[in-house]
């Protein structure tokens, strides 16, 4: 596969991730059941797998690595912590409010990772 098709690949699992997320969290602020349906607990496993993995292969095959490039470091722990504030906003949180707050945090880290990763800046 061709470093562009793999970067397109990537950049439409950024754009379907981030719906995704925002689909479940508004069916979560919803307290819709919609979010206990099959698909949507299996769907964003699939699209964060291809995500993932296109930006490891990416990485590789471009010779840019977190904890060298100073803007992938970045991304990586905004992942991080976007992983951490989702998995409290759609599961952990105790009350809705709580899951609201972290999930509006997630919402931010993802901004931030994007805006990283579209001026490979930080600041």
């Amino acid at each position: 596969m061709s470093y562009l098709a793999l970067k397109h690949l990537h950049v439409t699992c950024v754009v379907l991730s981030g719906l995704g997320f925002c689909l479940r969290g508004w069916w979560m602020l919803r307290e819709s059941p919609l979010r206990q349906h099959r698909l949507a607990r299996i769907l964003p496993h699939i699209v964060d797998t291809l995500l993932l993995g296109s930006a490891l292969t990416m990485a590789w095959m471009s010779g840019q690595y977190p904890f060298v490039n100073d803007w992938l470091t970045a991304k990586f722990f905004g992942l991080l912590a976007y992983i951490l504030l989702g998995m409290m906003a759609l599961k952990r949180g105790r009350t809705r409010a709580i899951r609201a707050r972290y999930f509006a945090l997630a919402v931010l880290a993802y901004v931030f990772i994007v805006s990283v990763a579209l001026t490979r800046n930080y600041f």
